[in-house]
């Protein structure tokens, strides 16, 4: 899943993101990888294409790598990532983000008949009110996308 860019550079969140989704790969856990993101008001780059150029740079092939450049929020890069899966023919994935947000996006793809696997990025525990602050986000997040308010 994307995270903000600055200026064609993954944030340190992205980064962390790519890094993971790199060792599935090079695992041979993933035989593809899709970045997904979009402009996120950068008038030149998205987190999409960002996350795809970091992987080229750091020797994945082009053809391994999908890119979805649109998605503005959770929501739209899932149905987005559904959306290409499925034309693709492709059944199954492993969904990498941060953990407090794995649930919400794994159970948005997988609403769209795709078998998910999550796998957290590497994260320094948070404590006190910024971690209770992400996970009831997701939650809030989660159950408003349940009752069908797509943010």
């Amino acid at each position: 899943m994307g995270a903000a860019e600055y200026r064609g550079k993954p944030s340190p969140v992205l980064k962390a993101r790519l890094d993971h989704g790199l060792a599935l790969f090079q695992r041979k856990l993933a035989p593809r990888i899709l970045t997904t993101g979009g402009a996120g008001g950068d008038p030149v780059f998205t987190e999409g294409t960002v996350g795809r150029n970091y992987l080229i740079e750091r020797g994945v092939p082009g053809e391994a790598i999908i890119l979805e450049a649109e998605g503005e929020t959770t929501v739209h890069s899932t149905v987005a990532v559904a959306e290409i899966m499925t034309r693709m023919g492709l059944k199954s994935c492993i969904l990498v983000s941060d953990g407090y947000h794995i649930f919400r996006a794994k159970k948005m793809i997988e609403a769209r008949g795709i078998q998910v696997f999550g796998s957290p990025r590497a994260i320094k525990p948070e404590t006190g009110w910024r971690d209770w602050w992400l996970y009831a986000r997701q939650a809030a997040g989660f159950t408003l996308w349940r009752l069908g308010v797509p943010i």
